[in-house]
Order: structure tokens, then sequence, then C-alpha cells
């Protein structure tokens, strides 16, 4: 167990290394990293946006439910839905959904391309496969996937605002007066950075699962699989990790 650990993180950081080279044709990175950023950013908005409303709505109605006291003012709610929101459900569980979006696409991608041996013939043409395939999807999951986190947050608040008004639970008024309540802007940064982490673990465990991909289709979909489930966990350990350092 603890050699094929040792084997596997080897491994991994061969690959990252292997990435760092000057592309043989610029034109094609730059065209390979902007497609990359259309499949991760406009590719997974959708489930980005329905999610963060729907987290907001009910982190809103279940904290209202916990905390229905004369004495504790309404406001409160707010406060409590909007640290909730932007120091975990935001960044984490977001990036625990895009786990699965784009983990898997990565995985399978590079996985196909490894079994139809469309990997071993670029780099008999010399192309540094790791550079062209692997650092366009780790660029840009760095860029896009804060930029989910952040569209995640707001409408993650917007939507526990409507769910407020919707529900009689409180006015606009009051919800607003709770997120200006103790505001701290160190956890915007906090969330952000674990974005960045986030997103480089989504984009890099991947794409080393589907480049040494061995095998046929059935090779493929157990990738796939290991690199959600691998993501996932090491999303959820550097998640206490840097919640233990930087809180």
């Amino acid at each position: 167990m603890e050699f094929r650990f040792f084997h596997h993180f080897g491994s991994y950081l061969l690959m990252l290394k292997g990435m760092f080279s000057r592309p043989e044709n610029m034109r094609m990175f730059w065209k390979e990293f902007m497609r990359q950023c259309v499949d991760i950013g406009i590719g997974s908005l959708g489930i980005v946006l329905i999610i963060s409303m729907f987290m907001g709505g009910v982190t809103t109605l279940q904290i209202a439910y916990q905390l229905i006291s004369p004495v504790i003012p309404k406001s409160t709610i707010a406060q409590i839905v909007r640290d909730t929101i932007i120091l975990e459900f935001a960044p984490t569980l977001t990036c625990i959904v895009l786990a699965g979006v784009v983990g898997s696409k990565i995985a399978s991608e590079l996985g196909n391309m490894r079994v139809s041996e469309q990997i071993d013939a670029q780099e008999i043409m010399g192309i540094n496969t790791k550079g062209y395939l692997i650092m366009p999807k780790i660029l840009a999951a760095i860029i896009m996937i804060p930029c989910l986190i952040a569209i995640a947050g707001f409408l993650g608040i917007w939507g526990g605002q409507k769910a407020g008004e919707l529900g009689g639970i409180l006015s606009a008024e009051q919800y607003w007066q709770g997120l200006r309540q103790d505001f701290r802007a160190y956890n915007i940064f906090f969330a952000l950075f674990k974005a960045f982490v986030f997103a480089f673990i989504i984009a890099s465990v991947p794409s080393y699962y589907g480049y040494n991909v061995q095998g046929g289709a059935l090779e493929i979909g157990k990738a796939s699989t290991s690199a959600v489930v691998v993501t996932c966990v090491l999303i959820l350990f550097m998640d206490y990790l840097l919640a233990a350092l930087l809180l």
C-alpha cells in the first residue's frame, strides 16, 4: 500500500515537472488553452448556478429554523449565511461538484487519447505531450474555477436573501443589515486562496490518471472513477489543512 502511494506520488511529481517547457507551437498552445477555458468555465456554469442558489436558500431556511428566538435578532441569520457560504459552501462544495464534472471529463479525454495512441503519436513527432495536453488544463482551471467560486458565493448569498423573503423569515433590509455586520475581508481572501488550491487539484490529479491509463475502455472508466474519488478526498484534506493553518 505504501509502495503504491509513493509510486503514484513520484509519478505525479514527474508529470508536473515535465510540463514546464516552452511550447513548440505557441499558437496551438493558446488555442488549446482557450478551449479548456470554455469547457471548464462556460461548460460548468450551469451546474454552479443551480447549486449555489439552492445552497444559499437551504442554508437560510435551516439557520432560521435553529435560531428561532426573540432574543436573537433576525439579521444574525444573514450574517451566519454569509460566513458559511463564503468560507465553506462556495469554495468547497462547488469544487467537489466540479471534481465530478471537470475531473471525470479530463481523465476520460486523456485516457481515450492514450488508449487510441494519439499521445504516443504526438510524442513520436517530438511534441512534449505533458506541456501541450496537461498544462492548458491546469492553467484554465486555475483561472476559471476561482471565477466560478466567486459567482457561487454571490448567488449563494442572493439565494439566501430570496429564500428569506419568500419564506417570510426576514426582510431584505434585515438581510442586508446582517451582511454588513462584522464583515471580514480576509474571509474572501481565504475562500479565493482555497479556490486556487482546489482548482490545481481538480485539473492535475485527473490529468495524471488519464495520462497514465493502460488498457482499453474499461480501464478508462476505472481511471475516471479513481480520479474523481482521489480528487474529492484531497479537496477535503486540503480544506481541513488550510483552515487549520490560515484561520
